[in-house]
């Protein structure tokens, strides 16, 4: 079912739940922009840092995608491997690359920028959300590194020399976000939360789409 935006009284917020280093996260960001643009809804992204190596082990590989350290079984890793494939599929749908991580990354600094770059202007952070999704999983950007994250705040149009100053204090905002995230109920991404409902996984846009358009 298709939204009118031109029906819409009063925009509708969804909230977006959202880690950089989830390639399915990824896959979801571009349809949840178009979504929101034909519904006449906002968005309200947050970034939830995914604690994977609680479910599915840890491992890290060299440049040339050998295994030189691991704590997984033999599930994990059949479980990695086909998230992998099956995201690398649908990101050629799209024009996307995505190229598995060498290790297993810390995304709070990153979640910290987003929130730096939401307090600047709306246009600023959807640049830096398309430029840290895009570079990180083309294996050209360390989220975990405040240079790199503070230059490109500054590539997106951010005043970024605060950032730095402002590092600790972002990262405990991302901290409480996730424990109130949790508190709701998410535990993985994307989730979306409308109207107090909750749906994880992109292949729920249709859903918040026909709910979206049931209520103009």
């Amino acid at each position: 079912m298709a939204c009118e935006t031109s029906r819409m009284t009063v925009p509708r917020v969804i909230t977006a739940y959202t880690d950089y280093k989830s390639p399915y996260a990824y896959l979801a960001k571009d349809s949840t922009y178009a979504l929101a643009t034909a519904c006449g809804a906002t968005v309200e992204w947050k970034p939830y840092v995914l604690d994977i190596p609680r479910y599915l082990g840890s491992a890290r590989v060299d440049s040339a995608g050998n295994v030189v350290e691991e704590n997984r079984n033999a599930h994990q890793w059949r479980r990695v491997r086909y998230s992998y494939m099956d995201c690398r599929r649908e990101a050629r749908k799209l024009g996307l690359t995505i190229r598995g991580p060498q290790k297993i990354w810390d995304s709070t600094l990153a979640g910290a920028g987003m929130l730096f770059a939401q307090r600047e202007d709306p246009a600023v952070f959807r640049r830096y959300h398309d430029i840290v999704f895009e570079r990180f999983w083309r294996r050209e950007l360390d989220i975990e590194s405040v240079p790199a994250i503070e230059a490109v705040l500054h590539e997106a149009g951010a005043t970024a020399s605060g950032f730095p100053d402002w590092v600790d204090v972002g990262r405990a905002e991302v901290g409480q976000i996730v424990r109130d995230a949790e508190a709701l109920g998410v535990f993985g991404v994307p989730t979306f939360i409308l109207d107090g409902e909750l749906y994880w996984g992109r292949e729920h846009l249709p859903d918040i789409r026909a709910v979206l358009s049931a209520k103009i």
